[in-house]
């Protein structure tokens, strides 16, 4: 399985106006440049966002995105599922795609399974979650990994 950018790059400019929130509007520019995404795609990534309700934009000086709601009320999967739709880990599982061989497919209901488990994790994960690190409950390597630092641009100061 892998994540389009549309769904990596929307979590990443999440986490970035999560960063800001309450006080602080961050624009699409900071974003882009903390980020290195290009603001013409981060315009159709935050748009959409934006209709969704999870994200609001502040026109004028000092504007940019605001979080509709709190960090730890915003889910990644609610992320995802608003730019990427739900949890396909194979073309027979998508909503429009339908499985022809659904009667004789050994790996139907695996593959079902194994997405709906990637859904009810990705909830359990909020913006205030990946903000804070606090993933030492997946255990494996995801554990040891993330103790090493990440290295953040600064805000920029109003």
């Amino acid at each position: 399985m892998r994540l389009s950018t549309k769904g990596q790059y929307g979590v990443r400019a999440m986490y970035e106006i999560a960063r800001g929130y309450p006080a602080t509007p961050v624009t699409i520019k900071e974003i882009s440049e903390r980020q290195d995404v290009s603001v013409a795609y981060l315009e159709q990534i935050l748009n959409k966002l934006r209709k969704a309700g999870l994200i609001k934009s502040i026109r004028g000086p000092g504007g940019g995105y605001i979080l509709n709601r709190s960090a730890d009320k915003i889910s990644i999967a609610s992320i995802l599922n608003e730019l990427e739709g739900p949890v396909a880990l194979t073309s027979c599982l998508e909503p429009e795609g339908g499985c022809v061989r659904i009667d004789s497919c050994v790996t139907h209901l695996l593959w079902k399974a194994l997405g709906e488990q990637v859904e009810a994790f990705l909830k359990t994960i909020t913006l205030k979650n990946l903000m804070a690190g606090d993933f030492y409950a997946l255990g494996g390597t995801a554990k040891k990994e993330m103790r090493r630092p990440v290295r953040l641009k600064p805000l920029s100061q109003p």
